[in-house]
């Protein structure tokens, strides 16, 4: 498989080259997709530098007898090679864009829409343990302060390295979870078991997703607050629907109509992006086995028990007793273990190739 390596270090090249030519800066598709490629380009060749270097040091350091140096190199070799491996395994082609997160709260009342909350939050503590920006671009509260939706987009500084970027990372979360505590609307301590969903979409450019404006049906409402309350006296709330698939879309958090159009639109396009993708995936099943991609949105993903401060996800097996760090967004071993799994799927279905 390294022999691949030679022939992407020409492309590194040629990349870069192409990089350095301002006419291509002025076509944004071109000149973004170039980017991502360079970085993650870079990101390969390093790591086989790495390998290359340690396997030559390693030779030397065995011919010349330095048992310990040699030792350290007999570890580091194999796990330089192995993350090589790991590197050069066709991605998901979203893996290096932003996200689009949604959370809904579902059976349960109060709890569940407090529950919601309590998951944008850990989602929000975790993206700024990643140097991420949170952007809420819709949501509808509740008198407790929970959540009965709450959309956000969720963006990284510069270019990723590959795996590194918010959908790479998030996209695992779809699906329900579920939480087992006392309520604070409980007076007599009883657990309770309720429900939010999450869905995480790839947040699509402009140049992704092309909408006819024939296509759109633009609705305007007065946006309500908890309680049913108006927020406001103008009729600033916007839904859009888009009239080929069905979907559709709303937007109230902004004091302006065209600023919740604008917010509209990104949800819309990433909807549209991943139902494409989503099509495209059914088509081709065969030749790509994303976890991601098979699970099932509406499924039981994930079990968050506060009493015994575990949490546990139910497609990996993955379990441990650190709920409260966890929700506070030290989410990487969970999501750790979901990127393991999906990478051993794809290893597997290279494998099964004939």
């Amino acid at each position: 498989m390294f022999e691949a390596v030679e022939s992407l270090i020409g492309e590194h090249a040629e990349v870069e080259q192409q990089l350095a030519d301002p006419a291509v800066h002025s076509d944004a598709r071109r000149a973004r997709d170039l980017g991502r490629r360079y970085a993650e380009l870079t990101a390969i060749i390093r790591v086989y530098r790495e390998w290359q270097e340690a396997a030559e040091d390693l030779v030397a350091a065995q011919e010349l007898h330095m048992a310990e140096e040699a030792a350290d190199l007999e570890r580091r070799v194999p796990e330089l090679a192995e993350r090589l491996e790991h590197m050069l395994v066709p991605r998901d082609p979203a893996d290096g864009k932003d996200a689009i997160l949604e959370i809904k709260g579902g059976e349960g009342g109060d709890e569940s829409a407090l529950f919601a909350a309590d998951l944008m939050r850990m989602y929000s503590r975790f993206a700024e343990r990643h140097g991420w920006k949170v952007e809420v671009l819709d949501s509808t509260e509740t008198a407790l302060g929970g959540y009965k939706s709450v959309t956000a987009a969720v963006k990284a500084k510069g270019t990723p390295e590959p795996g590194e970027a918010p959908y790479a990372k998030l996209k695992f979360e779809g699906g329900v979870h579920r939480v087992q505590r006392v309520p604070v609307t409980e007076s007599q301590g009883r657990i309770h078991t309720s429900a939010a969903g999450v869905l995480v979409l790839p947040e699509a450019e402009d140049v992704d997703v092309q909408v006819n404006d024939n296509d759109l049906r633009i609705d305007v409402f007065r946006s309500s607050g908890p309680g049913g309350q108006s927020v406001n006296t103008t009729d600033s709330a916007v839904r859009i629907t888009h009239l080929p698939t069905g979907i559709v879309v709303s937007c109230q958090n902004e004091k302006s109509q065209l600023q919740n159009k604008e917010q509209a639109m990104r949800i819309l396009r990433s909807r549209l992006l991943d139902a494409a993708q989503a099509q495209a995936d059914a088509a081709a099943s065969d030749a790509r086995r994303s976890q991601v991609r098979t699970v099932d949105r509406s499924e039981r993903v994930r079990t968050y028990n506060f009493p015994e401060n575990r949490i546990s996800d139910h497609r990996t097996g993955f379990k441990s007793y650190n709920l409260d760090q966890v929700i506070d967004g030290a989410l990487d071993d969970v999501i750790g273990s979901l990127v393991e799994a999906d990478l051993a799927d794809r290893l597997a279905a290279l494998e099964d190739r004939p």
